[in-house]
């Protein structure tokens, strides 16, 4: 069967590869969406043939103008964060595949679900941020929102008997433990941007990298599965699987566990949202079980990576807990990429934000950013 597929986020990590599964399956593209990566945007233009682009950054979006300007077929350019959401919500694609970096994707992501849109959702903080609007919103419009996240993923397809996923009783959420697993702090005083950005199994955007190396990307991971999965955070166990070859695991009400396995390749759980519910080859290489000669467990250091026990913090006490921990870690992950914090610094901001309010109760897409807003300011102001 063939899909039109609108792609946000289209020029980065994620993007690229849902392109390379778009291709494979012979797929058509309905709609791409940059932040302001025009030469790569444009090479897609020319493979894909959208309908439709978007380019959030204005000069980037007026760069887009004059190479686009007089292309035969050209397609219609929108802009800024409005164009993103007005492509997320437009008729003519099948499936909105989210991959946007940070809160940024949140509007898109409620755009496209409010106007009937399924969801392939990469896009991780449009739950940790707005966890009760994105579900409310997918209730109420009957739509299907597919995680993409290899984690997720991989609980979503443990979870397709729907006899056993009755009785599910825990996720064992797997982590690779980044490229800082085992040190101490005492350890990490001095490490720099380019040794956090070397991840020992992934390729990824440097602000998902920097997350892995915190630990706050499995923080955020935890927040996630609370909000798909339906159990409480308790029921969540962060489990370290340095192969990245074990995605997840979930266990039932008899202590039977399930687990997904699969080479350490993003294709193959944005491959398994697009397809979903069939199954289909694909561009991933096949997992060679005689190459593989150990996978190994072992638990998640909270004491020396705050971001993870801050996130734990923030989804026990409900509301905008979780907006704010990934506010203050979007600006501290900011900071640390330009030089301007130290590394542990990461964890004590997002930590410190946390617990300097309530945040419980429940809030609006404009409270959302009201809280963004205000976390990042925290920051700013307790960086010297």
């Amino acid at each position: 069967m063939t899909k039109k597929v609108t792609v946000l986020g289209s020029t980065g990590s994620i993007g690229t590869q849902s392109l390379d599964v778009i291709r494979a399956q012979e797929y058509s593209v309905f709609g791409l969406a940059a932040h302001s990566n025009v030469e790569l945007l444009l090479r897609q233009v020319q493979e894909f043939h959208p309908h439709c682009i978007a380019v959030v950054d204005d000069a980037a979006a007026d760069r887009a103008a004059r190479e686009l300007h007089g292309m035969p077929g050209a397609p219609v350019l929108l802009r800024g964060k409005e164009g993103l959401e007005e492509l997320a919500a437009m008729d003519g694609s099948d499936i909105v595949l989210n991959a946007v970096v940070g809160i940024a994707g949140l509007a898109a992501t409620l755009s496209a679900i409010k106007s009937g849109r399924d969801v392939a959702l990469a896009n991780k903080e449009s739950l940790v941020t707005g966890g009760s609007l994105v579900t409310d919103a997918v209730r109420e419009n009957n739509v299907k929102l597919l995680p993409v996240d290899s984690e997720h993923s991989a609980i979503f397809q443990c979870l397709q008997d729907e006899y056993s996923a009755k009785s599910l009783q825990k996720i064992l959420l797997t982590a690779s433990g980044g490229p800082f697993f085992g040190r101490t702090r005492q350890e990490l005083q001095n490490v720099t941007k380019d040794d956090a950005l070397r991840h020992p199994n992934w390729s990824m955007g440097s602000k998902i990298t920097i997350d892995s190396a915190t630990l706050m990307n499995k923080g955020l991971e935890l927040i996630e599965a609370v909000w798909l999965f339906g159990l409480p955070a308790e029921q969540v166990q962060v489990v370290v699987q340095r192969q990245s070859i074990i995605h997840s695991m979930v266990q039932f009400s008899d202590n039977s566990i399930l687990a997904q396995l699969g080479v350490p390749d993003m294709r193959i759980p944005i491959q398994y949202a697009l397809t979903w519910p069939e199954r289909v080859p694909g561009p991933a290489p096949e997992l060679d079980f005689t190459k593989l000669h150990e996978l190994t467990f072992d638990t998640a250091d909270e004491a020396t990576f705050r971001c993870l026990a801050a996130c734990k913090k923030a989804i026990g006490k409900g509301g905008l807990a979780p907006c704010a921990a990934n506010g203050a870690n979007e600006e501290a992950v900011r900071l640390f990429l330009e030089g301007r914090i130290p590394f542990l610094k990461i964890g004590e901001l997002v930590e410190g934000v946390v617990d300097s309010e309530a945040f419980g109760g429940p809030y609006t897409l404009d409270d959302v950013y009201a809280c963004d807003a205000a976390a990042r300011a925290y920051v700013l102001a307790h960086v010297s």
